[in-house]
């Protein structure tokens, strides 16, 4: 089994040696052995940064990374992780989506905006509970 010291797995990696002692501290990683104060891990590591880098391109917190590696039994397959986790997050995107579609309709309309000044601008619209919503006037 070749072994290597943090500077290769950065070079290796791309992922900065602070992240890399970051991601031990957490548990994301396990624990380099250490000879004479040096860091080596074996390759396995790169394999576990490259499925961290793969989850975080899919949107996934560090949190959430930690769930995929510790929450779930021993024995669940990858496949049943990824499932699970992805699920919750196509949930979140779809809610964190409607968002933005209503930011990017609000500053639409405010490209059409004539008002003489911005005060003019907002209005509340309130609902049936009584709360209420900033809303564009122009």
């Amino acid at each position: 089994m070749q072994t290597w010291q943090i500077g290769d797995i950065v070079k290796k990696s791309g992922v900065p040696a602070s992240t890399i002692r970051y991601y031990e501290q957490i548990e994301l990683l396990p624990p380099a052995w250490r000879r004479n104060g040096r860091r080596f891990y074996d390759d396995a590591v790169l394999q576990k940064l490259r499925i961290i880098r793969l989850a975080q391109q899919a949107g996934y917190s560090i949190a959430e990374i930690q769930m995929l590696v510790h929450d779930f039994p021993a024995d669940a397959s990858p496949s049943t992780r990824w499932q699970v986790l992805a699920q919750q997050k196509l949930k979140e995107l779809d809610e964190r989506m409607k968002d933005l579609q209503a930011m990017k309709g609000l500053l639409e309309q405010t490209l059409q905006c004539q008002c003489a000044s911005l005060e003019e601008c907002a209005t509340d619209e309130y609902n049936e509970g009584g709360s209420a919503k900033a809303q564009l006037n122009c």
